[in-house]
Parts: structure tokens; C-alpha cells; sequence
């Protein structure tokens, strides 16, 4: 006999556990227990003797697993819809951060806000997250750049899920672009992240993973590799933003340290997409970022189709280069821009970016699962991206708690 805390019945659900496929049962129930999923299956195989304390119908409304957003600079403070202005004028993203714009302006406005302000700043976005189905996101740091500042980011993005009935992934990325007072001295502002945040961030738990802006405008791929290698030494697991202005072989920097995720990935060649596919490292996507930065360097679909590279989809929120907080979205501009298929793109905010967060008990609705579980008001799965705006999510289940109930 199965206790049931939770019977979900006249549901058709999506499971993502199909390989190419959306993995559909038509008519079904989902049954939890605690935070996970007990059972799964066609509606009339649901057993009169379960010990079920409470039933809800759905209504035919179809379920898929809680989405998750696997890469955003979402804690920040300030505004730079200016730049925004100055691209449309033919300013570059490389003339704005060589002028003291770009990550820099963010960086002054996120230092001197105290962690109240911050939290202020920072919470609608993630609401408007979580009301689209996210049930899991990555919050990076990186706009603090000396020790108490990036702590700051990371302690708001773990209170802000606290607070958002969200859970948060908290990332360092400390290594984002060279503050100010290190200009011209990149080696030594390195020698602080590695020898003084990583440790710090490390021991006070504010981080599951360590990042770095592998890029020219960044930092290169001799000092990423000191960064990850800090991490390392610190039981951390890394991510990348590999290659996305040019082909700096950060794919493959990235699958030497067996990264969670490269990211970006525009100026990717076949050499760092097969080095990804031997290491395991997901693919991650930031079309809005393409969108907003209007590039017209594709990342290599093609590519990670044929050597079998998880493909992710995340919003990349953040103030300068993709200033959105709708996941949605991301899915129909991962199809009309990247021309990933409709399931391709819920792969990419499900299963594919729970993996991409080193999260195996989520992304897909089966049997041991955690009962992330999202309700949507479609007629069909492809729905989710084929939308160009609006909300169709009628209800979140969190960990099988409800963070937003059914009406």
C-alpha cells in the first residue's frame, strides 16, 4: 500500500524521461509523498486501498516538472538601460566595458547597496520567476568583486530563495571582469579570489559552485585554470562562460575541470564540443543575451546534437546584456533563434539545467523525484515555448508543498 500525502488526478503529464520525447501520459495522477514523487501513471490504475490524506483534481491541465533557470547574475543593484541606448547608437559590448560602463557600473551600485537594498532590488525578479513555474535557480555573484561584496551577493540570493519559496543555487564569480583597483594588475586581483574568497566563501557554505568570464575582456584561460583549480582544492564544482565573443577555448578549459556547464558557447568549435561531451558538461544557452546583444555568431547547435551534448536553456538575467526575468520567454527564443525544437527547449529548462546544476533528483516527473511540479493551462506541451508572451502557469508544487496553490 502507498501513503499519499498528495493525489494529483485528471492531469495529462509531461515527464522528460523520454530521450527525445516529452514523455507523455495522457489521463493520468501523480502521487506524493513528502517531498517526492511516489507514483506516476494513467489515472485508472490508481489503487482504492492508498492511503491518500488529500486528492485534487487538475482539471486536465497538464503538468511537467518545476522549470529551472541554470544561469543568472539575478542580485544587483542599479540600471543600465543606458547602455542598452548606447548599442543602439553602435557602441559595442567591448567599447562599453573598456569604458568604465558595462560590469563596472553594476559592480559600483551592487558594492555600495547595503544587503536590505539589495534584497529589495532584487526580489521582484525572482517572483516573476517563480510565478512562470521556477521552482530552482542559479544566482550568481561577481558584481561585488572584493571579498565582503561577493559574500553579500550570495548570502541575499540564499535568503531570497528562503523568502521566494525557491531554491537557490548559489554561484562565486568572483572572476567576472577586473575591478577597478586592480586595473592592470590582473594576476594579483586572481591571487585574491583564489587565496582569499574561494577559502572564505568555501568555509561560510554561500556557494555550490565557483564561475569565471573566460573571454578577452575577462580573463584567460591561465588564470581560469588557477580559479578552478582553487575550487577544486575547496570541493567546489565549476561552471564556465566559455566562448562567447570568441573562440578562446573555453569549452574545452571547461571540460578538463569536468565543469558542471559551459556557457554561451557562440564561437565554440568541434574540438570543445567533443572535449564537453567526453566530461560530461551540459551545454547552456543564453538567448536573450544573443537577442539583446543582437549577435549573429550562433552557438553551435548542430554540433551538440551529433556529439550528444545536453543542451540547457537559461535567462542569463541580469542588468546589462539580457535583462529578463521570463523563462518562457527564453524557450521561444531558444526555438525561433537557435531553432531548437519545442521539446529541445523544455529539455533545456528542466532535466538539461537540473544536470547543468549537478541536480540528478529533479528536471524530470518519476518515482523518487522531488515533487517539483509545475501546472500549466495549455493545450499541449509545446505551448510553453511557442508563446511570445503571457503566463499560462496555474500552479507550483515545491519539494510537494504548494508554493502557488491551484485556484
Amino acid at each position: 500500500m502507498i501513503v499519499v500525502d498528495l493525489l494529483l488526478d485528471d492531469v495529462h503529464v509531461v515527464t522528460m524521461t523520454e530521450k527525445n520525447g516529452y514523455g507523455i501520459l495522457r489521463d493520468a495522477a501523480l502521487a506524493i509523498s513528502g517531498d517526492r514523487i511516489a507514483w506516476v501513471g494513467s489515472a485508472s490504475k490508481v489503487a482504492s486501498d492508498w492511503r491518500v490524506t488529500e486528492r485534487r483534481s487538475c482539471g486536465g491541465r497538464w503538468a511537467t516538472p518545476g522549470l529551472v533557470d541554470c544561469h543568472t547574475h539575478l542580485v544587483y543593484a542599479g540600471n543600465r538601460a543606458q547602455e542598452f541606448e548606447a548599442r543602439l547608437n553602435g557602441a559595442t559590448y567591448a567599447d562599453i566595458a573598456r569604458s568604465g560602463g558595462g560590469i563596472r557600473s553594476t559592480l559600483a551600485a551592487t558594492r555600495a547597496a547595503s544587503p536590505q537594498a539589495l534584497t529589495a532590488q532584487s526580489r521582484p525578479r525572482l517572483e516573476a520567476l517563480a510565478a512562470e513555474g521556477v521552482t530552482t535557480i542559479e544566482i550568481k555573484s561577481g558584481y561585488g568583486q572584493d571579498t565582503a561584496s561577493e559574500m553579500k551577493q550570495l548570502d541575499v540570493a540564499l535568503r531570497l530563495g528562503e523568502i521566494c519559496a525557491v531554491d537557490v543555487r548559489a554561484t562565486l564569480l568572483a572572476a567576472h571582469v577586473l575591478p577597478p583597483e586592480f586595473e592592470g594588475r590582473a594576476d594579483v586581483f586572481i591571487d585574491l579570489v583564489c587565496d582569499e574568497m574561494i577559502p572564505a566563501v568555501a568555509a561560510a557554505k554561500l556557494a555550490h559552485a565557483v564561475d569565471a568570464f573566460c573571454e578577452s575582456i575577462g580573463f584567460t584561460p591561465a588564470q581560469t585554470r588557477r580559479v578552478f583549480a582553487a575550487a577544486r582544492a575547496h570541493g567546489l564544482p565549476v561552471k564556465l562562460h566559455a566562448d562567447q565573443l570568441s573562440d578562446g577555448g573555453g569549452a574545452a578549459l571547461a571540460a578538463e575541470f569536468r565543469a558542471l556547464s559551459a556557457d554561451h558557447l557562440e564561437f565554440t568549435d568541434e574540438t570543445g564540443v567533443r572535449a564537453m561531451a567526453g566530461a560530461g558538461t551540459v551545454a547552456v544557452l543564453l538567448p536573450g543575451a544573443f537577442y539583446t546583444l543582437r549577435e549573429t555568431r550562433m552557438p553551435p547547435v548542430e554540433l551538440l546534437r551529433a556529439h550528444g551534448v545536453p543542451i540547457a536553456i537559461a535567462t542569463d538575467c541580469n542588468p546589462g546584456t539580457s535583462p529578463t526575468t521570463s523563462l518562457l520567454l527564453m524557450l521561444n527564443m531558444a526555438c525561433t533563434l537557435f531553432r531548437l525544437t519545442p521539446v529541445e527547449a523544455l529539455a533545456g529548462a528542466t532535466i538539461h539545467a537540473a544536470r547543468a546544476l549537478g541536480l540528478p533528483d529533479r528536471g524530470t516527473l518519476a518515482a523518487g523525484q522531488r515533487a517539483d511540479i509545475a501546472l500549466w493551462d495549455v493545450d499541449s506541451p509545446a505551448d510553453l515555448a511557442y508563446r511570445v508572451g503571457g503566463n499560462p502557469c496555474a500552479g507550483v508544487l515545491r519539494a510537494g508543498r504548494w508554493t502557488r496553490a491551484l485556484a
